[in-house]
């Protein structure tokens, strides 16, 4: 090797950690700033219950937003999913604080909403801003991306591990270089230790009772995580669903979040429950030692899918956990496993299922509740990856594999039938 290559390897290695060290720094304060910022949103509502009533206002606020400052970063991480595949353009810098805003009034007024969306568009913007800055080539920008939702996944929820790996695996590890697999990991080690460094603390889980494996567990394991594949499916057709009726009746962007607010302040007030706003940790942290009300998941699916369809700003995975977690829980009272293994099972594979993502969820799960539940975790996020259909939360990841080939030749039969 001459001298001048081993130079431009080292300056090629430098330029690249420090284009780590700077979105993982950058992306995991933003993540942290969000933490902070939703633990506040939450306390404020729970002294403050009638804020709930403010949320349409919050809506058409957010509408607004979007419409007249940010048509392009409407399109969430759908944006940044089409971007990897198809590059265009640089991800407007602008989605980082609409999403930010938009989350946070969303949380603060009691929408049903998860958090991951943001810290990964936050993610995904704060990086591809080195595009330009670098003077990167497109093969490079991919590369960006990667670190984008890398970072921002492992910072809010403190799964370094998981965070690298679903930045692969939600695109399908398509056209993915060695390069991008190492600084994904490096990223989001360095995005997960920024949110160590501001004091920000993660919600812990346990599985305290781990049985032994045994053939009579699987059998008892593979029907209920098809429950949870078909609950992952529901909810992503539920989302899917409620945006196709708010565009159609709708006209006027701004007006859907307003009216969704309308609709979704009522329900609650009739429902009198205020156990399915924002995120539902309390709730989830509570399914581990106390059996969930058989229909919690199912009002989850419902409330969620409506507030995201409608054009509130969020995610879509923590309200996924809330659906899990609470569905393991409940079956609990029917099948002979420890409460804490059934909400965790349903708590990552639910997530599994409807993101595609069938890997990273199984590290997660031991990352979040122990090595010792692996197998199980694997299990259950596998079999309800192959459960719960084609179609997943993000309408433009593309889905390849024995998943794919899976529901091809299931929907060829069909036709052939016919």
């Amino acid at each position: 090797m001459t001298t001048e290559k081993l130079k431009k390897i080292i300056a090629g290695s430098l330029k690249w950690i420090s284009i780590c060290v700077l979105i993982g720094v950058l992306s995991g304060s933003a993540s942290a700033f969000l933490l902070v910022a939703l633990e506040w949103a939450a306390a404020y509502r729970g002294q403050h219950n009638w804020i709930i009533w403010l949320l349409p206002i919050g809506g058409l606020l957010i509408g607004l937003g979007y419409h007249y400052y940010g048509q392009e970063a409407v399109k969430g991480n759908n944006l940044l999913l089409e971007e990897y595949e198809t590059p265009k353009k640089t991800i407007p810098i602008i989605l980082a604080p609409l999403v930010l805003i938009g989350t946070i009034i969303t949380h603060l007024f009691g929408g049903s909403a998860g958090r991951e969306g943001t810290a990964v568009q936050m993610g995904g913007a704060i990086s591809d801003q080195f595009t330009g800055l670098f003077k990167l080539n497109i093969s490079d920008r991919k590369t960006l991306i990667i670190l984008g939702i890398s970072a921002g996944f492992a910072s809010v929820f403190g799964t370094p591990l998981a965070g690298a790996l679903f930045a692969l695996e939600v695109l399908y590890f398509s056209k993915v270089s060695f390069k991008s697999i190492v600084l994904s990991f490096l990223v989001a080690f360095i995005a997960y230790y920024a949110v160590e460094f501001w004091e920000v603390k993660h919600t812990h889980y346990a599985i305290p009772i781990v049985p032994s494996f045994s053939l009579t567990m699987l059998l008892w394991i593979i029907p209920i995580s098809i429950l949870f594949g078909l609950a992952a499916m529901l909810f992503s057709r539920s989302t899917h669903f409620w945006g196709n009726v708010f565009s159609k009746t709708i006209k006027y962007p701004p007006l859907r979040p307003f009216a969704g607010g309308v609709i979704f302040a009522i329900a609650m007030y009739f429902i009198g429950t205020t156990k399915y706003l924002g995120l539902g940790v309390p709730i989830i942290v509570d399914s581990f030692t106390n059996p969930s009300d058989y229909y919690d998941f199912l009002l989850k699916i419902l409330f969620t899918g409506f507030i995201l369809g409608s054009g509130f700003k969020g995610g879509e995975v923590t309200p996924l956990f809330f659906i899990g977690a609470t569905l393991g829980s409940a079956l609990s009272l029917f099948v002979p496993l420890p409460i804490a293994l059934l909400a965790g099972m349903g708590f990552v594979a639910v997530f599994s299922g409807a993101t595609h993502t069938p890997f990273a969820c199984t590290i997660m799960g031991m990352e979040l509740f122990g090595i010792e539940s692996g197998i199980f975790i694997g299990i259950a996020c596998f079999i309800a990856y192959l459960a719960s259909g084609p179609v997943g939360i993000y309408h433009s990841q593309i889905v390849k594999g024995t998943k794919y080939n899976l529901y091809q030749k299931f929907k060829r039969g069909r036709l052939d039938n016919f």
